[in-house]
């Protein structure tokens, strides 16, 4: 097995274990943007996540872009690379000249060229997209395709955990909350 591939299935363990590990999505997605940038040497990861109501990608974690950049503007899920909320990985080589970039000038000052948008979804739903940003025109390989498709799917996964845990949570609250109101009736 050669170096770089042994180093994708160490950086893919590492961030499985720390979802293994974290209930916190925050932690969880700044954890796989992070680890994309530095694996595979990029400008800059961002998770958006959908806004059905609305139409809307928004930022969820984000490493290696300007704050002044991130809040450009709102994301159209129908306007940004809208093939992806379909279920389809695109590569748009050059961000200055393709109709599916919402805002090219914004990517332009941000020193964005390509960009590389997959799909996140859970349960057969896509939720989400991950987009990884670089510097100059850049193909990936089929390996890192595979690794930013296992790494997205993951993303999936942590967001429907800790979902799922924050309304376990809540339940549990409402769920003490009215035992106590029980409590008190049945002083009075």
């Amino acid at each position: 097995m050669q170096n770089k591939e042994l180093l994708y299935f160490q950086s893919f363990r590492d961030v499985c274990k720390v979802i293994n590990s974290s209930l916190d999505l925050k932690v969880v997605l700044m954890l796989i943007t992070e680890n994309i940038v530095k694996l595979l040497k990029v400008k800059a990861c961002t998770i958006f996540l959908l806004d059905k109501n609305l139409n809307k990608l928004n930022v969820s974690a984000s490493h290696g872009l300007s704050e002044s950049y991130l809040r450009k503007g709102p994301l159209d899920a129908d306007k940004s690379i809208a093939e992806t909320l379909g279920g389809q990985i695109v590569l748009i080589l050059d961000m200055s000249n393709d109709t599916r970039v919402q805002y090219p000038e914004e990517a332009k000052r941000e020193g964005i060229v390509s960009v590389l948008s997959v799909p996140i979804s859970v349960k057969g739903q896509i939720i989400g997209v991950l987009r990884i940003y670089t510097s100059e025109q850049r193909n990936f390989s089929d390996d890192e395709y595979e690794l930013i498709s296992g790494l997205a799917d993951m993303g999936g996964i942590a967001i429907d955990n800790a979902r799922m845990h924050d309304r376990l949570k809540a339940e549990h609250e409402k769920l003490i909350d009215e035992t106590h109101r029980w409590f008190e009736y049945g002083r009075v």
